[in-house]
Order: C-alpha cells, then sequence, then structure tokens
C-alpha cells in the first residue's frame, strides 16, 4: 500500500473490522514498511447466517504485505478483540503477539485447542515501551467489563496515534482505576489521530458504576427466597466475583454450566481474578441434597444464544437443569445490538415456565455496560485533545453521534472522519486524507472451513429453511435417448407429495415434456439445459400454484 496510495511521509489508519459493526475488531496503523495491528477478535453470527459459526474479517491485505507486519497488540480479552488470533495466524505470520494479564490467560487457553499453530505470545505491562524501526507502542489502563484494560499509544515520526480500546469511565470501579494522569500526559504530549470506542454514544449519561451493580446484586441475593439462575457473559470477570460475593454473603454454593464459563472462572481462579472460599463452585454440578436458597447457577445464554445453558434451561431441553416455581433468573448484561429479538423469547420461555425474571431496569441496577456514554467520551476527548479523530467500534450511527461529540469538544468538522472497514486514512503533520481503500469483506468460519462457504451457500441455506426444496430425479438410457423410468419427485420443506397428488402428476408430466425436447435422435445430449430448463420450468408452476419459491434440484443419471 505504501507504494501505491500512502506518501513516504503519512501514517496509514484502516480497520479490517469494527466500522459500522459491534465485533470482529481490528485496526492496522501503517508507515513505510512496518505495520502494527490491533487486536483480532471475530464476530458472532445472527440468525440470517445459517450454519456459520464465526464471522472474521478478510485477511488478504495482510496476507499480502506479511513482511511489514511487525506485532499484534491485544487491548483486552473478549472474544470480539481475540477470538480471531487462531484464524489470523492460520493465515498469516505475526512475528509476535503481545497481551496483558487476564487477557494473556485466555488467550493460551484458547490456543490449547490450535496447538498446531505456532504463537510467540509475550506480556506488556502498562509502564512498558516496545520499540520498533520508526514506531513505538505503549499502553495507558482503561476500565472495562474485563480486567486488564488497555489503551494503545502508537508514536510515530508524524505523532501519536492513540487507540482507546474499549473503555468507560468508572469512578469507583471494582478493580483497577483508569491511569486518568497518564491520558492526560499523552495528550499534553500532543495526539495528531484518536481512535475510539464509540458503542454507547447514544447514551446521554455516564454509565452505571460497577460498585452500583455489586451492591444491586448483594441486596437481591438476600431478598430471593429459592433458586438464582443468574446469566451474564463468560468474560465478564467483574461480574463473576460480584456473583461470588454475594454467594458467600447468603451461604449459596455455584453451579456453573457453560463451556466458556468453566474456562474462564478457571482461568479467573488461577490468576486470581476471582477470589472464592473453597468449595464455593460446584464444579461437578452437584447440586442435590442442596436447599433451593442455598443454590447459584450461574450460566452462559444472556444473549439469547440459541446453544447457551440458559437457553437450553429455559426451553426445557437442558440436561441437568429445570426449572421449578420459585426460580428467580436474573439477566445481568446488555443486549448486544441484533439480539434483543433472541432475548426476548427466552425470557418469554422463562416466564411460560414459572421463572421469575429480572433483567436491566430503571429499578434494578443488575448490568453496567463497559462502554462509556457520550460525558465519557467528551472526557477522552478533552484529556486527549486529538487534531484528527476516527471513531471506531460501533454501528455507523454510533460512530456518526461519536463524530459530533467530537466536534462539540473542539475537533475541527473537517477533522473528523467516519469510514468504513477497509477505508484508508492518512495522516501526517501536513494534512489528513481518505487515501483509497483496501479489499476487506465478512469470511465466514463454518467448521473447519475458512472462507468456503460464501453469500451464495447462505442464500441456499435461508431459501431451504423458508421454502424447502423440490427435486426432480430423471433415469435416461444413453443409448436409446429415452426416459426408462417414471420421474420421481422428492420433496422437502416444502410440501407432503403423498396429499398432493395432482400436483405430483402435473410435476411428472411437466418433467417429461422438457426432457422430451432434449431427447432427439442424432443430437449430442445437453444436460446441462435440460438442468436449467426444468429448474425454470418447475419454479413457474410451483410459484402459480403455491406463491412459494423452494430450491429446484434436477438430479439426470444416465444409464
Amino acid at each position: 500500500m505504501q507504494n501505491q496510495i500512502l506518501k513516504n511521509n503519512e501514517v496509514g489508519i484502516f480497520a479490517l473490522g469494527g466500522l459500522g459493526e459491534v465485533g470482529k475488531n481490528m485496526y492496522c496503523v501503517e508507515y513505510r514498511d512496518e505495520l502494527i495491528i490491533i487486536d483480532s477478535g471475530l464476530l458472532f453470527p445472527d440468525e440470517h447466517l445459517m450454519g456459520i459459526d464465526y464471522v472474521i474479517p478478510d485477511y488478504t491485505y495482510l496476507i499480502e504485505n506479511q513482511n511489514k507486519i511487525r506485532a499484534l497488540f491485544i487491548g483486552h480479552g473478549h472474544e470480539d478483540h481475540i477470538g480471531g488470533i487462531p484464524f489470523l495466524l492460520k493465515m498469516v505470520r505475526v512475528p509476535v503477539v503481545y497481551a496483558s494479564g487476564l487477557s494473556l490467560g485466555l488467550i493460551r487457553v484458547k490456543m490449547e485447542e490450535h496447538s498446531n499453530l505456532s504463537l510467540n505470545l509475550q506480556e506488556y505491562h502498562e509502564s512498558d515501551v516496545i520499540r520498533f524501526k520508526n514506531l513505538s507502542v505503549s499502553f495507558f489502563r482503561t476500565n472495562h467489563s474485563i480486567p486488564d484494560s488497555f489503551g494503545i499509544k502508537i508514536g510515530t515520526p508524524e505523532g501519536n496515534i492513540v487507540h482507546t480500546g474499549d473503555f468507560k469511565f468508572d469512578f469507583s470501579p471494582t478493580g483497577n482505576d483508569s491511569n486518568y494522569h497518564k491520558m492526560a500526559r499523552i495528550g499534553e504530549e500532543g495526539v495528531l489521530c484518536l481512535m475510539s470506542d464509540s458503542t454507547n454514544s447514544e447514551l446521554d449519561d455516564f454509565t452505571t458504576s460497577e460498585k452500583v451493580v455489586s451492591e444491586t446484586i448483594k441486596e437481591l441475593f438476600k431478598k430471593i427466597p429459592g433458586r438464582v439462575i443468574i446469566s451474564t457473559f463468560a468474560s465478564n470477570v467483574h461480574r463473576v466475583q460480584q456473583i461470588v460475593e454475594a454467594s458467600v454473603l447468603t451461604d449459596r454454593k455455584i453451579a456453573v454450566f457453560g463451556r466458556s464459563m468453566e474456562k474462564n472462572i478457571d482461568v479467573g481462579l488461577k490468576l486470581g481474578y476471582i477470589k472464592a472460599p473453597y468449595g464455593t463452585f460446584l464444579f461437578s454440578r452437584n447440586i442435590h441434597g442442596l436447599k433451593q436458597n442455598n443454590i447459584t447457577i450461574l450460566c452462559t445464554g444472556s444473549q439469547g444464544e440459541p446453544l447457551a445453558a440458559l437457553t437450553r434451561i429455559a426451553s426445557g431441553t437442558h440436561k441437568q437443569i429445570t426449572l421449578i416455581p420459585g426460580d428467580t433468573v436474573i439477566l445481568s448484561s446488555s443486549p448486544i445490538p441484533g439480539n434483543q429479538e433472541s432475548i426476548n423469547k427466552t425470557i418469554n420461555l422463562l416466564y411460560k415456565n414459572g421463572a421469575h425474571v429480572i433483567a436491566q431496569s430503571p429499578f434494578a441496577d443488575v448490568h453496567a455496560s463497559g462502554h462509556g456514554g457520550q460525558h465519557e467520551q467528551k472526557l477522552m476527548l478533552k484529556l486527549m485533545k486529538p487534531k484528527y479523530f476516527v471513531p471506531i467500534h460501533g454501528e455507523y450511527r454510533m460512530l456518526k453521534r461519536h463524530a459530533e461529540h467530537a466536534i462539540d469538544t473542539g475537533v475541527k468538522p473537517e477533522n473528523a472522519f467516519i469510514m468504513d472497514n477497509g477505508d484508508v486514512l492518512a495522516v501526517s503533520k501536513e494534512g489528513a486524507r481518505i487515501a483509497g481503500k483496501i479489499q476487506t469483506s465478512d469470511v465466514y468460519v463454518d467448521g473447519s472451513a475458512i472462507g468456503e462457504v460464501g453469500s451464495q451457500v447462505i442464500k441456499d441455506r435461508r431459501e431451504l429453511s423458508e421454502d424447502g426444496l423440490l427435486s426432480v430425479v430423471m433415469t435416461i438410457n444413453q443409448e436409446r435417448l429415452e426416459v426408462i423410468c417414471t420421474p420421481s419427485i422428492v420433496s422437502k420443506g416444502f410440501i407432503f407429495m403423498k396429499d398432493n397428488v395432482a400436483m405430483l402428476r402435473d410435476l411428472q408430466e411437466l418433467a417429461l415434456n422438457v426432457t422430451d425436447k432434449y431427447l432427439v435422435q442424432g443430437k449430442k445430449l445437453n444436460i446441462s439445459g435440460m438442468k436449467n430448463d426444468l429448474t425454470k420450468t418447475f419454479a413457474r408452476y410451483v410459484d402459480q400454484k403455491t406463491g412459494r419459491q423452494p430450491m429446484i434440484m434436477p438430479v439426470i443419471m444416465i444409464l
């Protein structure tokens, strides 16, 4: 890219994921022959991406410029920031991955499932400065919904580029304070460009403090007479510690359900981020013999994920936990954009099966977002005092609002850049411009297949789920050029053919009429043309008769 769209003195700033979306965060800073990557996340698919496990960025640019990559830096340990690391390492040579504290532990556990991949994982501390030929990288502590969250400063010959990471300003945190003094010092040094978290740019307030949530959870636990079933993000170690404290206070044992929850708690306990008296956690899930008011069930599924523990409990398909009258379910999370429908479905099922449900509301602070609201975003802007501003980590409306906040705090309107994934911002002491665009797109991970499932496959799956499949099987004698048995009509998810004899006969007759046109003595059999003709003919007939558009699949067997 340097020789193509960047001038020799310009710093290139671009995202492969994280702009116009909440997830798959991956940001890059490039100067001459050096490229720094910040985060390597993934996006969990919505219900429209049928059969897809994860969505990751397109790594084409990184593959083509591997010789420039100096390091990958991880700001914190959420999946939308570290979940893509194994997929990245399968395709790209990354000399070193830097992470800190809990993030380091979570990455190590994740990579145990990918022992065939080479990973040079190094720990950084807030006081470290990591130097390369032209670039330097340093860190400042922030508050977020996971311990050890850091913003990153990249020093370049043209000026400082600052990436805030996900942040909030919590003045009574359950963990370490944000390093306000270091942020202010960075601002005094001068910030050429600030890239800042936009997730809560529509929230006209400060976010709730974790201390408030901690006290609310304790009070709720004291008042709940029966079992507590509480669901939160598996990576929210602060929240897990609050649940531990409330459970110990009310003499409850904690049974843990959900693979990711078990893994993260194990890491948190080993590294000292979660502190609990011996015997608090029942990983054996042996809750028989305990009184109902001595049980806390901690599980995944706060976003209504179809296979998560809480969703299966709600639907009655969980093998070990069945809802009983008197259960109270606490959803200690906020909906990720796009998940509200599935969350509501889970809540309805919980109520239907006799549970009492408590979710975040003005009357119950059972969750605090890890992303700062408008006032926190403006405070970060005032501390950093950037010349240029790029809102990141958010859907378009969030980026737009954040850019407006930047202008309100003194950034010139022409210096605030709302970008898409792939847009390259070229910045220098002389100015800033959108220099061009690099290749970027969504890449689907389906089982072990990376990028093999494209939009057409997703479209086909969606059509199958909505209108089903209609197949016609024709058996043809190639020598005599004739159909040697009655066409077989197969319906899957469309209609029950045995109850629609007239339609079955019509389809068989249509199939014979089409194939007769191609079974002409002396002419080469055009299988491709026959299949296309059958597809179009069946589609017209079915649409006229039923108004539906099943997938049509002709099968021609030649004997």
